[in-house]
């Protein structure tokens, strides 16, 4: 282990390089990246998705993947020892030791056969030679550091038993167990809902302090880079553009392409004393509405799931994941639809898809959906789209882009085979991709074009309503801000009504005209934007709130000791 007072930086990483192998020969992936992390220093590596920033902690934790990337040239030093050329029986040591990773997805990080305590005691045991009653005992105490409601409990539960914001804890108390000198988080927040984040990110802050760990936090989020960052290192295509302190990395940014970045962060109250519509970054031709009533009239919906008993047990009550919820939304209006994860949010987007059963009444165009024939149904759903957050899991591998496109109108009988590929192409152009895209296949795209892509599936039917469940959660800000963009630019010219779902605050106050606050199934705040945002009554909507991270270091950090405050009065 690394001495805890260990004279100059924890980790210094200088001209690291890093080439994929191609059948055309290397291609460089990172290019001479150089920095160092001081001790007990939080230091960020932000940028865009593709920039560098994970395969750059892979290659500190030597995890690359041997076959396709190596590294030709470049030292990694903890402390003063080497790592590239340290033997790989010396370096499982290191990992868990001495440098701790939590992964982005705790989901997939996790065992699924196997309990919290025996996968957090097993790291304990490799490490630190214990037993494996005294590495249980530890492992209790880590959950306990993490804040983890009955600890012992948890212990003998499975990761498909927590929730996701829970199975981060477990991934934070695995990575500290051993009191590693540097931690790496790569997108540690990035699937959580606002509330989880704050309380994951002040819990980062607080173990940090207590043991004495340096850590780097890998990040696309600027909200979270101006809240827990001491240093920033700026990344754009496997290369370093700018080092600096985080204040002036926000005040007084160098790069271009960091003042790029910075520009595109949605910012909470920006639309402060404003009663008008989202704000479009060009000018377009809106278009009338088609009708004065409602694309959508929802009347006292409830979604209720049912669970499988035992042999030996009662069956257990079903569970009400939405109760008796109703609202409306007209032609060309966005209604922002927030909470965080488990409010019941894309349960109700399900329901008026008719993708879970329902009680109650859902209208579209003025039509109720109750009791429709299979046949009579699939005419009705023209109207009303759904877009996903994960745009690859929503389209088939297997298909080319003109064949996703078209399946839509072949399922409903829409025009020859000409025709349909004429429509194709016509829904690339507007959603500025090229019509030459249609050959295509999905892993050939980026995660924005894939979205884009998802985007003109949803419009080919030519719907009044579009579903959109978190569907910009999983972009980076720069390419977010393009998919908001071209939504934007879509209901102004085509009269789009959209149920827009996140949990992201900043961004519904930036795309509604009115917002609904649920949490635990029910509406517990309702209004136009400026009512919500601006005079928020229900302390619920408040704390969501104040939750969203600020891309201004010193407003953040006056909020997170607000945060502070609030949870010390709860306690």
């Amino acid at each position: 282990m690394i001495p805890a007072d260990a004279p100059g930086p924890v980790l210094a990483v200088d001209d690291l390089w890093v080439e994929a192998r191609t059948p055309t020969g290397p291609r460089p992936i990172l290019e001479a990246v150089s920095f160092t992390l001081a001790p007990r220093e939080t230091l960020c590596l932000a940028g865009e998705s593709g920039s560098g920033k994970s395969v750059t902690s892979l290659a500190i934790m030597r995890l690359l993947p041997k076959a396709s990337l190596r590294v030709p040239r470049g030292t990694i030093k903890l402390a003063e020892r080497e790592l590239l050329s340290l033997p790989e029986t010396e370096m499982r040591k290191v990992r868990g030791g001495d440098i701790a990773m939590i992964f982005q997805e705790p989901m997939t990080s996790l065992n699924p056969v196997m309990t919290i305590g025996a996968q957090m005691s097993e790291a304990i045991r490799i490490h630190q030679g214990v037993g494996e009653h005294e590495a249980l005992g530890r492992a209790k105490d880590m959950l306990d550091a993490v804040h983890m409601t009955d600890p012992a409990r948890r212990l003998r539960q499975y990761p498909h038993e927590l929730s996701g914001g829970m199975r981060q804890r477990v991934m934070i108390g695995m990575a500290l167990s051993c009191r590693p000198k540097v931690l790496i988080a790569d997108e540690p927040t990035t699937a959580l809902d606002v509330r989880v984040q704050a309380q994951i990110l002040d819990l980062m802050r607080e173990l940090s302090a207590d043991f004495g760990t340096s850590t780097i936090l890998i990040t696309h989020d600027m909200g979270v880079v101006a809240e827990m960052a001491d240093r920033v290192v700026m990344m754009k295509t496997g290369r370093i553009v700018e080092t600096s302190s985080v204040e002036d990395i926000f005040l007084r940014p160098q790069a271009s392409y960091t003042r790029e970045l910075l520009a595109a962060v949605p910012r909470l109250g920006e639309r402060s004393g404003t009663d008008g519509p989202p704000r479009l970054s060009r000018e377009c031709e809106p278009v009338e509405a088609k009708t004065a009533l409602p694309v959508l009239v929802v009347r006292d919906l409830n979604v209720s799931f049912h669970q499988s008993g035992s042999l030996f047990a009662p069956k257990p009550a079903p569970v009400a994941a939405v109760k008796d919820v109703s609202f409306s939304i007209m032609p060309g209006q966005t209604l922002g639809l927030v909470g965080e994860s488990g409010s019941g949010k894309s349960t109700t987007g399900k329901a008026i898809a008719n993708l879970v059963p329902w009680t109650g009444d859902i209208l579209l165009g003025g039509r109720s959906i109750r009791n429709l024939s299979p046949r009579e149904l699939k005419a009705v759903r023209r109207k009303a789209q759904m877009i996903f957050q994960d745009p690859y899991a929503s389209l088939d591998p297997r298909m080319s882009i003109g064949s996703l496109l078209a399946e839509p109108l072949t399922i409903h009988g829409i025009g020859t085979r000409a025709e349909r590929e004429e429509r194709a192409a016509e829904v690339l152009k507007r959603v500025r991709l090229s019509p030459d895209h249609r050959t295509r296949y999905p892993h050939e795209f980026s995660g924005g074009q894939r979205q884009r892509i998802c985007i003109g599936r949803a419009l080919i039917l030519e719907p009044d309503l579009i579903i959109a469940d978190e569907s910009v959660a999983a972009l980076d800000v720069s390419v977010r801000a393009q998919v908001l963009d071209l939504m934007l630019e879509l209901q102004e010219t085509l009269g789009l009504a959209y149920l827009f779902i996140s949990h992201d605050m900043a961004i519904v106050e930036r795309m509604s005209h009115a917002v609904l606050v649920m949490r635990h199934g029910q509406i517990v705040e309702a209004g136009s934007r400026r009512e919500v945002f601006e005079n928020p009554r229900d302390t619920y909507t408040r704390e969501l709130m104040n939750a969203v991270p600020v891309p201004d270091p010193a407003r953040a950090r006056s909020k997170r000791g607000s945060r502070y405050l609030a949870s010390e009065k709860a306690v």
